[in-house]
């Protein structure tokens, strides 16, 4: 059986209320965790696939379009224990923003040697169209 819930508040006994529109407008409409030596993800929403375009070089696909390329992205990558002992900083450089896909590079340093991680977690907040 199909339905509709609409509800502008949602209220808690004890916590108070919250206008819904903080539920849609700020969730994440896509993220994702997988190892950036392979493109199999260990757990996604939004996602359809995630393609390595060479080391450290990826692009995730969504399951369901933005609405535009305006969205934020955040990209969080690490090395497990003993898989790198340096300690240098790790950045990410955001590639390309396209309406199906976000493409990001993975780097030790700024601006530093490209690099496949252990663990490769972007969050996507923006509009799905």
């Amino acid at each position: 059986m199909a339905g509709t819930i609409a509800a502008d508040t949602l209220t808690h006994s004890t916590a108070g209320s919250l206008d819904t529109s903080y539920v849609v407008n700020g969730s994440a409409k896509a993220w994702s965790n997988y190892s950036g030596s392979g493109t199999t993800f260990r757990d996604s929403f939004n996602c359809a696939s995630a393609t390595d375009n060479g080391t450290g070089d990826y692009t995730n696909s969504f399951t369901s379009n933005m609405n535009n390329d305006d969205y934020s992205v955040s990209v969080g990558i690490r090395y497990d224990s003993g898989a790198n002992p340096s300690y240098a900083a790790r950045t990410v450089e955001l590639k390309t923003f396209a309406t199906g896909s976000i493409r990001y590079v993975g780097q030790i340093g700024a601006g530093g040697s490209t690099n496949d991680f252990d663990h490769t977690c972007p969050h996507i907040m923006g509009d799905l169209a």
